[in-house]
């Protein structure tokens, strides 16, 4: 089968997933194809290039299924929806591809088209809120950020919590009443993500803090 860009991106995405960020390697990615390492540099010019290619997919991804999402919003949506609605199709995308959350955060820094179309898509939606302009690209950089901070939290947790004898959670209680109280609520992973993204957005519309007097100028 003809070597193409796209058979490279799948091979390279089949690699990460069995060896990780740290490990993936171009040889590896051609023993896969079944093709010699230098082949691969007719259509990518090495590893750094590959990774960028990837992480550009997985958000290519996120920005198609956040379109399908926003369609399906009814009219009368507010714009705490929209963004809520683009937040979850970005963190269920990333969640398909074992490490995708890594793969965003350490990828090379390189202008994507899928991660620009992503920003650019939230910061109309601030805008078009009315949120003041100054204020838009902190918070789609910030909402952004903890989506992909949220999933790598999710794809690097331990398959099952640890577990807690009764004197060893009253001794940890004792310690730390708030954590191990009522203040942190037990609840599932994708209501603990809706209610971290509103609470967010929350802020995003409250007005911005007067800035901190500066010195007094002193008086004889």
């Amino acid at each position: 089968m003809k070597l193409t860009k796209e058979r490279i991106v799948d091979a390279g995405m089949a690699v990460f997933a069995e060896v990780g960020y740290q490990n993936l390697s171009m040889r590896q990615v051609a023993d896969r194809l079944d093709a010699h390492a230098g082949s691969l540099y007719y259509h990518v010019r090495g590893k750094d290039e590959l990774l960028a290619l990837m992480a550009d997919r997985v958000c290519r991804q996120a920005y198609d299924a956040g379109t399908r999402t926003l369609d399906a919003l009814p009219a009368g949506a507010t714009w705490q929806d929209r963004v809520e609605a683009q937040a979850v199709a970005l963190r269920l995308s990333i969640r398909q591809h074992p490490g995708g959350a890594q793969l965003l955060a350490e990828s090379p820094g390189t202008l994507s088209p899928g991660g620009l179309s992503l920003m650019e898509r939230l910061l109309r939606t601030l805008l078009d809120a009315g949120l003041p302009a100054d204020s838009c690209g902190i918070a789609a950089d910030t909402l952004l950020s903890h989506t992909t901070g949220f999933v790598l939290q999710e794809q690097n947790q331990p398959t099952a919590p640890p577990t807690l004898d009764l004197e060893q959670y009253n001794a940890l209680r004792e310690r730390f009443p708030l954590v191990m109280g009522e203040l942190i609520p037990r609840i599932g992973q994708d209501e603990k993500f809706h209610r971290s993204v509103r609470l967010l957005c929350a802020g995003f519309a409250a007005p911005p803090p007067e800035p901190a007097p500066g010195p007094q100028p002193r008086t004889t």
